[in-house]
């Protein structure tokens, strides 16, 4: 049987697939010396407690897809990732993607939700707020001023954009990669067989969806 996967699932896995997410605290949760060391040592606040132990229920695996698909070739049917390209460099964006066809079979599915930019600018040119329209697209990273700042993003990572999508240049950048077909798809749609508890409509209010075919 061929994997499903969800990539950068954050809190939002999906059942039954095999959910990735490139969070420390997973490596936390997986690593009962490490989790001792930093609980005892009081670097981790509450939430960040709660969190780790989320994810102990919730079987979500570690995985820097910048790097890495830690999967062999042609060993999933689909991919499905939900506002984490935005999050990579273009330079990463690209080599994730490159690596989605390698580990998809012939045939196989990625499922794309993006932040549209469209709609950022859209809402711009109707409310003329500049700071309100920089505040949307989270292009600024964060201030890193105090130690607690800085812990706080060695755990969670950087959170900003680093580039935005809307239907066209996502669509372009994945053609240019190698995906045969690419997809624009109204929310609630997918052309995934049997998609089961996948959420169609993730964050549909600010989303593109993109599903290109390998």
């Amino acid at each position: 049987m061929k994997y499903r996967i969800n990539i950068g699932c954050g809190k939002t896995p999906t059942e039954n697939w095999l959910n990735f997410d490139n969070s420390y605290s997973i490596i936390l949760a997986n690593s009962p010396l490490k989790y001792w060391i930093a609980k005892n040592l009081k670097i981790l606040n509450k939430d960040q407690i709660e969190y780790i132990n989320w994810i102990k229920k919730n079987n979500i695996y570690y995985a820097d897809v910048a790097k890495k698909i830690p999967l062999p070739n042609e060993s999933a049917e689909c991919i499905y990732t939900s506002h984490m390209l935005e999050h990579l460099s273009r330079k990463e964006a690209n080599f994730f993607l490159n690596e989605s066809l390698r580990v998809l079979e012939k045939g196989g599915i990625l499922r794309v939700a993006v932040p549209d930019l469209k709609i950022a600018v859209s809402i711009y040119n109707e409310t003329q707020d500049a700071d309100a329209f920089m505040e949307t697209i989270l292009v600024a990273p964060p201030s890193l001023e105090t130690i607690k700042q800085k812990i706080s993003l060695f755990f969670s990572g950087y959170r900003h954009h680093q580039w935005m999508y809307d239907e066209k240049s996502l669509s372009k950048l994945l053609k240019k990669i190698g995906f045969k077909e690419v997809f624009t798809c109204k929310a609630g749609q997918t052309n995934i067989e049997n998609p089961g508890s996948l959420n169609l409509l993730e964050r549909v209010e600010e989303s593109v969806y993109l599903e290109a075919k390998k």
